[in-house]
C-alpha cells in the first residue's frame, strides 16, 4: 500500500492548524502543523512533506518569505492561505512559485480538493535534474547560459528572452523529448501565476518559437503534440 501523503499546515491560528490537521488526517492524509515559519522550517529540515499549506499573514516572518525559502531550497508544492483583501500577496505568493491558493474563510472540502488536484498534478510531473547541474545547455544553433539567463545563437549575438519565457524554456530543456501538457509546464514554470496575468502558455510558446526556431510557422524544435501538450524536440547537451 503506498504510504499517506503528509502534509504540513503553517498557521498561528491554533484553532485553525490544528481543526485543519485534523480534518486531513480524517480523509487520509498524514498532517503536521506549525505555528510560525521557524518552527515550519525545522519540522522540513526533519521530516518529508508532500505538500504545505501555508497562511501568508503570520507574525514575525511571514509566508511569502518561507514560500520564497521552500521554492529555493525544495520542490514541495505550496498552498497559500490568504485573506479577501490581499490580491496582491496572493500575486506576489504565485510569482515565488505557491502551486494555489485559498481565500479565509474558506470550506475545508474546498482546501481538500486543491490539495488533492495540487498533489495529482505534483505526481504527474517528471523529475527534474539537480538545478547545480544547469550551468549551460547547447542545443540546435543555440548556447542557453542559465544561471545569467543568457540565450545566445551561433554568432555570439544575445537573444533578450522575458521572465516568462525563460522559464519556459527552462522547462523544456530540463525535460527535452517528454511530452509535457499545458498543466506540467504551467507548474514547472513556478507556479500557476499565468492564470493570474491572462498568459496562457501557447502564447508563450508562440513567443518563444519566434525567438528560437528557424521557421516559427514550421517549428522543429517546440512540437505540438495534439491533445497533449509540447515536446522540446532538440538536443540538448551540457556544457561549462
Amino acid at each position: 500500500m503506498a504510504e499517506q501523503p503528509h502534509i504540513l499546515v503553517v498557521d498561528d491560528h491554533r484553532d485553525i492548524r490544528d481543526s485543519l490537521s485534523r480534518y486531513l488526517r480524517d480523509h487520509g492524509f498524514r498532517s503536521a502543523s506549525a505555528a510560525d515559519a521557524a518552527a515550519a522550517r525545522s519540522q522540513i529540515r526533519d521530516a518529508a512533506f508532500d505538500l504545505v499549506v501555508l497562511d501568508i499573514m503570520m507574525p514575525g516572518e511571514d509566508g511569502l518569505s518561507l514560500c520564497r525559502w521552500l521554492r529555493e531550497t525544495t520542490d514541495i508544492p505550496v498552498i497559500l492561505l490568504t485573506a479577501v483583501a490581499e490580491e496582491m500577496d496572493r500575486v506576489i505568493g504565485l510569482e515565488m512559485g505557491a502551486d494555489d491558493y485559498v481565500t479565509k474563510p474558506f470550506s475545508p472540502r474546498e482546501l481538500l480538493a486543491r490539495v488533492r488536484a495540487v498533489l495529482r498534478r505534483a505526481a504527474a510531473l517528471p523529475a527534474q535534474r539537480n538545478q547545480a547541474e544547469d550551468n549551460a545547455v547547447r542545443f540546435d544553433r543555440w548556447v542557453f547560459r542559465i544561471a545569467r539567463q543568457e540565450l545566445i545563437d551561433d554568432e555570439g549575438v544575445s537573444v533578450a528572452l522575458s521572465t516568462g519565457e525563460f522559464r519556459l524554456l527552462l522547462a523544456f530543456v530540463r525535460h527535452a523529448n517528454r511530452v509535457l501538457s499545458r498543466d506540467q509546464l504551467l507548474d514547472l514554470t513556478q507556479g500557476r501565476e499565468a492564470e493570474v496575468f491572462d498568459r496562457s502558455v501557447d502564447n508563450q510558446v508562440s513567443r518563444l518559437r519566434r525567438k528560437i526556431e528557424r521557421d516559427p510557422s514550421q517549428p522543429a524544435l517546440i512540437i505540438t503534440v495534439w491533445g497533449g501538450g509540447y515536446r522540446f524536440a532538440a538536443a540538448c547537451e551540457p556544457i561549462e
